[in-house]
């Protein structure tokens, strides 16, 4: 099997580990804020990254992977940032309708292309931001519902979108510029993550729920389940790293909302959810839009790839990388919006 097959196969595992560990991790989650009570988002959050350290500390101990320490102030700016990030989105969530919050995790994708169009010149064709913009639309039609604006709420997904940007631009530039695998970054970065989130969680939940996260009556169901969340949180934040790393920060975007089509598909059929005709018309106009942007990110690069055949074998970084045929890095993402933030969510 030569090098580039082998790339593309560990890709391909890369995106669906994190589509089953993201979907599973909603279920879970779904159980334990829905029926069980448990609203606390932010600190189950830093649960979530205590665990996933710990469980890469073990690997780490079995040798699983190798310690790569670099620029500690790079390591810890973009831990700190993932968790600002992570923050601001539940704050977004809990100061904003349903609707407009779904319309900031849309507007993520145009956020990162002009990031990345500004501060490092890449370009996107137009029948790729064509099949974003379809993409777009159909998530729209699927998951916004109502759109109640407020300043405070507005500011705030303001701030979210730009920090949960630039955190997944970082995370595939760090990877890529100082040559560490995904899992290298998680391992240093999640200690950071973990602690702003756990210092800030509290707070941030007692706001949002008026209730006090130490004083929850934790029974053996609510323990199960957390600890069921926290075990799948591992796959799901080592995945995020690895499918930014492979791929770029808009690809893991549209991945993410091929997630939000699944977990519409899977509360319908698993949990009975309400569902409407708008709901698949919707994640078909989605799922339209993220064939197109497949077709047209592998069709960019094997024109690419012709023209480079005098050369080295080598993918240009940049949005032309295909969900499937992504650009070769050494690379895991959280810098992520969490996969759960509150119970308006799960009804989104």
């Amino acid at each position: 099997m030569s090098e580039g097959q082998k790339f593309q196969l560990g890709t391909v595992g890369a995106l669906s580990l994190s589509v089953i560990s993201s979907v599973s991790i909603v279920i879970c989650n779904k159980a334990l804020i829905s029926s069980l009570g448990f609203t606390f988002a932010t600190t189950l959050t830093s649960w979530h990254l205590l665990v996933t350290f710990c469980s890469l500390h073990v690997a780490l101990w079995m040798k699983l992977f190798e310690h790569k320490p670099f620029d500690p102030r790079a390591v810890m700016g973009f831990g700190v940032l993932n968790g600002i990030s992570i923050g601001l989105l539940n704050l977004s969530l809990g100061f904003n309708s349903v609707g407009f919050y779904q319309m900031t995790k849309l507007a993520i994708i145009p956020c990162t292309i002009l990031l990345e169009t500004l501060f490092f010149r890449k370009k996107f064709s137009r029948n790729i931001q064509l099949s974003l913009v379809i993409l777009l639309v159909g998530v729209g039609i699927a998951t916004v519902t109502d759109l109640q604006l407020n300043v405070l709420g507005s500011v705030l997904s303001l701030l979210a979108v730009l920090t949960t940007c630039v955190a997944q631009i970082m995370t595939n530039t760090i990877q890529k510029k100082f040559k560490v695998s995904s899992t290298q970054l998680l391992y240093q970065s999640c200690p950071y993550q973990a602690l702003t989130l756990f210092i800030i969680g509290p707070f941030l939940d007692g706001l949002l729920t008026n209730k006090n996260v130490f004083a929850f009556k934790y029974t053996p169901y609510v323990l199960f389940f957390i600890v069921l969340s926290c075990l799948i949180s591992v796959s799901v934040n080592f995945s995020t790293f690895l499918v930014i790393g492979k791929t770029s920060p808009v690809t893991y975007q549209v991945l993410g909302h091929l997630k939000t089509c699944l977990v519409l598909a899977f509360g319908y059929v698993l949990l009975h959810d309400p569902f409407s005709w708008r709901n698949i018309l919707g994640i078909l106009i989605a799922v339209i839009g993220m064939v197109l942007y497949s077709y047209c990110c592998s069709l960019e690069s094997q024109q690419k790839a012709s023209e480079t055949s005098s050369q080295l074998p080598q993918v240009k970084e940049g949005e032309t990388d295909p969900l499937i045929n992504a650009e070769k890095g050494t690379g895991d993402g959280i810098a992520k919006a969490p996969a759960w933030n509150s119970n308006k969510d799960l009804h989104a």
